[in-house]
């Protein structure tokens, strides 16, 4: 089920350049992906490349990568360059979306994603937006988008679902990836598609 709904978060995460809040950003966003994927479903049966290419198009310039990467390195991001740490953030990313953005063509998006108002503690740096899902099995799972302001306007840097962080989760796993090897080595193998994160975790 974890799967299911990582599939769904990270698409998820993009935002209308229009919106001026982040509730609006989630909103505007589920919206045009539902469309997208609704009036081009056969296409992209046929053609896979085509969903990733047009997804990432949508959500790539409008997610914190770079500052959701160096608090996916935490300690190993210190001391390197921003160019590592752009290559990092682009192979992750590219890497999450290629593998799952297909799984979105057996998924009606419409009516399955209710977005609750805002609550509690939230300013520009750290904006909670909290989602509830509804599985194919009847369940609503809950996924919250961390989100900031930024010069672009509110992008999303974290993802809880059902209590687990993007971000916690990866960081575990490439830090013990770099312990294994080193930094370098598990980039070009993070580039090269050698080496996958592990969303099951």
């Amino acid at each position: 089920m974890r799967t299911a709904i990582l599939t769904i978060l990270l698409l998820f995460a993009g935002q209308a350049l229009a919106a001026d809040d982040p509730v609006t950003v989630i909103k505007n966003t589920t919206d045009e992906l539902a469309q997208l994927i609704e009036e081009n479903r056969a296409t992209y049966r046929d053609d896979p490349q085509a969903l990733q290419s047009d997804v990432k198009e949508i959500l790539l310039p409008t997610i914190d990568q770079v500052y959701s990467a160096r608090l996916v390195l935490g300690r190993h991001g210190r001391g390197k360059d921003r160019e590592q740490i752009e290559r990092f953030a682009e192979a992750l990313a590219s890497q999450l979306l290629d593998r799952y953005a297909t799984a979105l063509l057996d998924y009606n998006l419409n009516d399955r994603v209710d977005i609750l108002p805002l609550a509690g503690d939230n300013t520009e740096r750290q904006t909670r937006v909290r989602t509830r899902v509804e599985l194919d099995s009847g369940q609503r799972a809950p996924v919250d988008y961390v989100m900031r302001k930024t010069d672009s306007g509110w992008q999303v840097f974290d993802v809880i679902v059902e209590g687990i962080s993007y971000v916690a989760t990866f960081r575990s796993q490439i830090d013990q990836e770099i312990r294994q090897t080193s930094f370098e080595d598990m980039l070009d193998r993070l580039e090269s598609g050698e080496y996958k994160v592990d969303v099951d975790d």
